[in-house]
């Protein structure tokens, strides 16, 4: 079944074509599209034919394919150098991957769910699932729930009602009942825990980044395979984690980081 259209005129129609595209992975012909889209033939037509004259899309005439253009990756570079916490922050992500030795994540809110924006890998031993430009739900993901639980009340009631709670693994939350009491741990706490929510046979620990105000920007996890370590003796990277939060919060503050 086709989803509603969305508001916001041409322009939110033609950024629903391209996160249509984007949604593939992978060069994607017409008739897929359509089936899928909520335009008429015609008018998805002229969306994408609109985007390939911008450079927005790429359009393979050998194939008939679509895939995201070249002026799409000027604007991200772009975006990841101004509205990205991943340029101020790595530095600081260097040098805690290299303390700890394992893969540490740093992300983003993004309509309630956890942007990925950098990862660093201290070995090959092992690998998660996120990726640098993935989302992730945040209810079920270190970073996920340590920006829910430090966001604003009324963000928060938005937050909450945009996930899933799709159960990926027997540990995951599947209602914001049992999110609730874990978001008020957390703040409590300062940290949150992965216990394979989102991906068996990996866990973290996650802290949030704020701003000298308080304002949470982003959050910073130490991931790992359980067969290495457990969640119990994943509390020895807390020190670490929490100070290179604070660290990149502070940094991020002096810059004047974007809301």
């Amino acid at each position: 079944m086709n989803k509603p259209i969305i508001g916001d005129g041409t322009v939110g129609k033609a950024l629903e074509v391209l996160d249509a595209v984007a949604a593939f992975g992978r060069p994607v012909r017409f008739t897929e599209l359509l089936e899928t889209s909520p335009f008429p033939k015609a008018t998805l037509y002229r969306f994408l034919q609109t985007l390939s004259n911008q450079h927005m899309l790429e359009h393979d005439e050998a194939t008939g394919s679509y895939s995201l253009g070249i002026r799409l990756l000027r604007l991200a570079h772009g975006a990841w150098r101004n509205a990205s916490l991943a340029p101020i922050a790595r530095p600081f992500i260097e040098r805690l991957s290299s303390e700890v030795g394992e893969t540490v994540h740093l992300a983003q809110l993004d309509n309630g769910q956890a942007l990925f924006v950098d990862k660093l890998n201290a070995s090959d031993r092992f690998q998660t699932l996120a990726q640098v430009g993935q989302v992730a739900p945040a209810y079920c993901t270190g970073v996920g729930k340590a920006m829910l639980a430090f966001i604003a009340p009324k963000r928060l009631q938005i937050a909450l009602q945009l996930q899933s709670y799709f159960q990926y693994t027997p540990s995951t939350h599947t209602s914001v009942e049992s999110l609730l009491p874990e978001l008020e741990a957390i703040r409590a706490e300062g940290i949150a825990f992965d216990r394979e929510e989102h991906e068996m046979g990996i866990n973290s620990i996650a802290a949030p980044i704020l701003s000298s105000n308080g304002r949470i920007i982003g959050a910073l996890s130490i991931a790992t395979a359980t067969n290495r370590f457990d969640i119990k003796s994943l509390t020895q990277f807390r020190e670490p984690l929490l100070e290179a939060a604070t660290k990149i919060g502070e940094e991020a503050t002096s810059w004047q980081f974007p809301s």
